[in-house]
């Protein structure tokens, strides 16, 4: 059931239900659709899966599931894509429990590709040593797996959702989160209310919009993080940012992408001679790991030699029928890949950093759970294994709704309050031009290739663009890059999807993940800053 969303609930409705849950991605409606019958209310900025990253998949959800596969294998591969940072308790627990929650997403109606005989189709991506990923239509997965879930959550009588608000922020007692600030999109600044609660699930994406080139939709600009992290919560490998490598340069934003498929089908990355660069950065050529891949297009660009993805050879005449959302972008731009390569650059994709929580989806402070792109649980460590994100999201999904329900056994109504905040950001003007300046910052100095110089002068822009920042929104971002920007400082090495440019190699003692809270963030940007100052002043002396 949709409720059109009001400024603040009349009071003729008799209560709102004691858990709610922040996101309309696969996540959020996987979990309210687990906690049914118990009633749940979804908080989404966008229509449900309009803004969520989760709809825009293209590649799919691996599982194990060919008889010549086995959980092991997933496991193995998950671990050596993660770069020494995967949990293999959690990656186990993950694998172990994919084939389960492929059949619910079955259930819920999701028509994934099929077989003659009926059996699954599985494919490989890159880094997978087998075919396991289940797709639908090539690479129409995301888009499919939303509409199914959004029309099971708008049958489901025990959802109530709310679009058109944003999550502003946490309401904390001590360490236990009791409620939710938000905001009503159409009512301006002062349209905003309390929302009490028993239990808060963020399921509100990513990061990928703090980035000038990324795949991710608007509504990915880290908010959820920022609002979680500046009320208290722990966050961990926040500096582990994926860049897709073949994301589709023709100036839109967000870049269309051209899915890993291609490649997993025998697409080649050329230069502009036709030249295969990769296989001299990698054995594996095109199908290495996405970091290894993203610094070896980043390279041949700024280099001057161009990239491209050549899909002539492996694809050719079949691409309107094998993937049809590719070719939609690349005719859209003017490209027909048929017989053109595609132009290609590196794109902030997906953040394997987020709120730390534990093997339930437990965030540190009590009442807070997180699953999702917005969570870090451990499982794809420095570098996540292509299409084991939605894999990850319907997981802990489902084993938040579990433990929410064994917490909460009762259902409790409780009534949202018209308890509103002071409006200290009504009548400032649009900090659009803010958000663009740190999105070009990030891109610059935060993305696939980092050094200290950089991130220091990044953190310095930042305090800057922080100084006539008020719309609390754009401070969520402006913390969730601090983390970014402090947590890849603060990591003197080469690792998975973190690159120093200073630190080019892995150091075995850093083979641990890390830690920060955003009081510890704000003291290490400090002394960076301090020190970028000091710097410049040096530099500017005769």
């Amino acid at each position: 059931m949709s409720l059109t969303p009001h400024p603040f609930p009349p009071q003729s409705w008799a209560g709102i239900d004691d858990v709610v849950i922040v996101g309309g991605g696969l996540a959020g409606l996987f979990c309210a659709l687990k906690l049914a019958p118990r009633p749940v209310t979804i908080i989404t900025a966008a229509p449900i899966g309009e803004g969520s990253s989760s709809g825009w998949a293209q590649g799919g959800i691996a599982a194990a599931m060919d008889p010549g596969d086995t959980v092991e294998n997933h496991v193995a591969d998950t671990i050596a894509a993660g770069a020494g940072l995967v949990e293999g308790a959690i990656a186990r627990g993950m694998a172990e429990e994919a084939a389960a929650r492929i059949h619910d997403l079955l259930s819920y109606g999701v028509p994934f590709d099929r077989d003659l005989e009926g059996k699954l189709t599985l494919s490989r991506e890159a880094a997978h040593s087998h075919r396991r990923v289940v797709r639908v239509g090539g690479d129409s997965a995301g888009a499919a797996i939303m509409q199914a879930l959004i029309r099971a959550v708008r049958e489901t009588s025990s959802i109530r959702v709310l679009e058109g608000f944003v999550a502003e922020s946490l309401k904390v007692e001590g360490s236990y989160v009791t409620g939710l600030i938000a905001r009503d999109r159409r009512g301006g600044l002062s349209a905003r209310m309390l929302l009490p609660t028993r239990a808060i699930v963020l399921a509100s994406g990513g990061i990928g919009h703090l980035y000038s080139v990324t795949t991710n939709p608007q509504e990915a600009r880290g908010e959820g993080l920022g609002m979680a992290a500046r009320a208290g919560a722990l966050v961990a490998d926040a500096e582990f940012v994926q860049f897709h490598p073949t994301a589709v340069d023709v100036g839109r934003d967000p870049a269309p992408l051209a899915t890993e498929a291609l490649r997993g089908e025998g697409a080649a990355i050329v230069d502009r001679n036709g030249y295969r660069f990769m296989f001299d950065i990698h054995e594996a050529g095109e199908l290495a790991p996405r970091d290894i891949v993203a610094r070896g297009v980043h390279q041949a660009r700024h280099s001057g030699r161009g990239a491209f993805l050549d899909c002539r050879e492996a694809v050719g005449a079949e691409f309107p029928e094998r993937f049809l959302t590719v070719f939609a972008a690349c005719m859209e731009a003017g490209i027909d890949p048929r017989v053109t390569p595609i132009p290609i650059a590196p794109a902030a994709h997906y953040h394997m950093g987020g709120i730390h929580v534990d093997g339930l989806g437990r965030s540190s402070l009590d009442g807070l759970w997180a699953c999702g792109e917005v969570s870090s649980t451990g499982a794809h460590g420095a570098n996540r294994l292509a299409s084991n994100s939605l894999l990850e999201a319907v997981v802990f999904a489902a084993r938040i709704a579990e433990d929410v329900q064994g917490l909460l056994p009762n259902h409790r109504m409780v009534r949202w309050s018209d308890e509103s905040t002071a409006d200290t950001a009504a009548g400032l003007p649009n900090e659009d031009a803010l958000l663009e300046r740190l999105r070009r910052l990030m891109d610059a100095a935060v993305g696939v290739v980092r050094n200290r110089a950089g991130l220091e002068a990044a953190l310095a822009e930042m305090d800057a663009i922080r100084a006539t920042a008020r719309h609390p929104s754009l401070l969520n971002s402006l913390t969730a890059a601090k983390l970014i920007a402090v947590a890849a400082l603060r990591r003197e090495e080469s690792r998975g999807a973190h690159f120093r440019s200073d630190f080019p190699h892995p150091q075995p003692e850093e083979a641990h993940r890390r830690f920060l809270t955003l009081a510890k963030a704000d003291a290490i940007a400090k002394g960076a800053v301090a020190a970028f100052q000091e710097n410049s002043r040096h530099a500017d002396l005769p």
